[in-house]
């Protein structure tokens, strides 16, 4: 069965201002309504990557998250929670801290991070988010096999997000999507991230609050080419599209 990740953001400036959650006890509703909802893990994220973002320092960054966290924590102590970082220090103060069980790395990976990952037993989101050069497909391809002769040894840790969105055109994105099902080939699972996001909006004229609809197609289409993971702002929906897609695989001939 294939799991879904709700996104929680502590940041002040995510694309979609329904995702922000900068009050603690706001926060806590929301994360309790996706467990409620069927979520299997949440994401929670104190930098924004959304397209011309402003860098915030590290220390800005973890104070967010700690925010966050405790009050994650204190609620739901045992519920799986990934982290949405980049920086391998940030990463470490979170699984020794808050006990996260995944880390979610937007940059594609780096030294440090890979270190990291090789002394935490934590599975890892590594993305494809390099600029496309000329044929998307295969540039995502190159870029995975690289990264994943340097991560051998934890292989099956590893989960592949083809990093819908970024550097990427509208056609490179759906170009992506039709062609999913060929990560499949790197034996690790596979995470689709497309909530909200302009490929939905922008080939329909609306806007991220009016592209829930478009989110749930989306996403299904994902699942029938074989994501293991969605990542998504609203839960409910997702988890019925997953359930959707479950009994419609029982019962193919």
């Amino acid at each position: 069965m294939a799991k879904v990740l709700g996104i929680v953001n502590v940041t002040p400036d995510s694309f979609w201002e329904g995702s922000r959650m900068t009050d603690r006890k706001a926060l806590v509703e929301r994360v309790g309504s996706m467990i409620s909802c069927g979520a299997h893990a949440v994401d929670i994220g104190g930098f924004s990557t959304r397209p011309g973002f402003e860098a915030v320092p590290e220390t800005e960054e973890l104070e967010r998250l700690d925010r966050g966290l405790d009050a994650i924590r204190t609620d739901f102590p045992d519920f799986p929670v990934s982290v949405d970082t980049f920086r391998p220090a940030v990463a470490r103060h979170c699984i020794e801290r808050w006990n996260v069980q995944i880390v979610n790395d937007v940059s594609g990976g780096s030294a440090g991070m890979f270190e990291l990952l090789r002394e935490k037993d934590v599975k890892y989101v590594l993305t494809c988010s390099m600029p496309v050069e000329n044929d998307v497909i295969q540039e995502m391809e190159s870029f995975f096999s690289s990264r994943l002769e340097e991560l051998s040894d934890m292989r099956d840790r590893v989960i592949l997000d083809p990093g819908f969105g970024f550097g990427k055109t509208l056609d490179d994105n759906y170009r992506v999507l039709a062609s999913l099902g060929r990560l499949k080939r790197f034996g690790c699972e596979v995470l689709a991230g497309m909530s909200r996001k302009s490929m939905a909006y922008r080939l329909l004229g609306t806007t991220a609050e009016d592209s829930l609809n478009a989110t749930t197609v989306l996403d299904t289409v994902a699942l029938a080419a074989g994501a293991d993971w969605i990542r998504v702002h609203d839960v409910k929906e997702a988890v019925q599209a997953v359930r959707i897609m479950e009994k419609l695989n029982e019962n193919r001939i």
